[in-house]
């Protein structure tokens, strides 16, 4: 993705500090703390507690920033700035309103959200209580040598797909869907996740036709690469577990890429409603 000459986000808060809790790592191994964070990676838990203990207060302490933290940091600041070109474009163009971006919170270790503790084990995550998107400078390393999802083009979908949650908020897409949720069974849920998270994916989608100028070649299949290994089946696949449909929440590799691919294809909201979809 080129990205030289593109502004860096003001809506960029950088939090750094380690926020280790008192005590051992739960008496976990090497084994045992892969095991760990794959939960955490696969289901959007924050699985911080199991890793550090619990009954300790939590304490921030300062942590070197190193330069594959600024470079991360940089790149985040510059991809999201292109959500924010791109967003306020369609608001005006193709919804009639206006578009106030998110805050992005990048931090390393362990933060604090509206929403509940935010750390590496939790993943990316955006928190409608207090509109700010929330991403660890070590996913990217994750999404690339653990993930098999390597690329800056990846990476930018990662952020770009949090966006998309925002800009489901501001539509008010997001608090209904949760609302439908608290009256739902499990399964019910889940599958009100799933469809609110492919429209995020058809969202990315949007998002990414429109910078196909900062493209380079085999950006596109990066994307569409991270779609497929971050599907509900792929990762319980590889957790050595058999997939289980009823639990998934964020849909199939083939449901994720085929969303992010209409929203590439067709460039328009309007497209995005797996609401309305009789097949997803």
């Amino acid at each position: 993705m080129r990205l030289k000459g593109i502004r860096r986000s003001r809506n960029v808060e950088v939090r750094r500090g380690s926020g280790r809790r008192a005590g051992k790592a739960g008496g976990f191994g090497l084994v045992g703390v892969l095991a760990v964070l794959a939960i955490g990676y696969f289901t959007g838990i924050d699985v911080s507690p199991l890793l550090q203990g619990s009954g300790a207060p939590q304490t921030q302490q300062s942590a070197p920033v190193s330069a594959e933290d600024s470079g991360a940091t940089q790149f985040s600041a510059q991809v999201l700035a292109t959500t924010e070109d791109v967003w306020s474009k369609i608001f005006q163009e193709q919804l009639g309103r206006a578009y106030v971006p998110p805050q992005l919170v990048v931090f390393s270790g362990v933060t604090q959200s509206s929403c509940g503790g935010a750390s590496g084990a939790s993943g990316p995550f955006y928190c409608p209580a207090d509109n700010k998107a929330y991403l660890d400078t070590q996913f990217f390393n994750m999404l690339s040598q653990r993930m098999g999802a390597g690329g800056d083009f990846a990476a930018a979908y990662v952020i770009a797909h949090e966006v998309a949650h925002h800009v489901q908020n501001q539509l008010g897409i997001l608090p209904k869907v949760n609302a439908a949720r608290q009256q739902s069974s499990t399964v019910e849920a889940n599958a009100l996740t799933v469809r609110l998270e492919l429209m995020a994916d058809c969202l990315s989608g949007i998002w990414a036709t429109n910078v196909r100028g900062l493209m380079e070649k085999g950006d596109l299949e990066e994307a569409l690469n991270a779609a497929r290994k971050i599907g509900d089946d792929y990762l319980q696949q590889q957790a050595g577990r058999v997939p289980q449909p009823h639990t998934f929440t964020h849909g199939t590799s083939a449901q994720r890429e085929r969303w992010f691919a209409r929203g590439f294809e067709t460039g328009a909201v309007g497209e995005c409603d797996t609401f309305a979809a009789q097949q997803l």
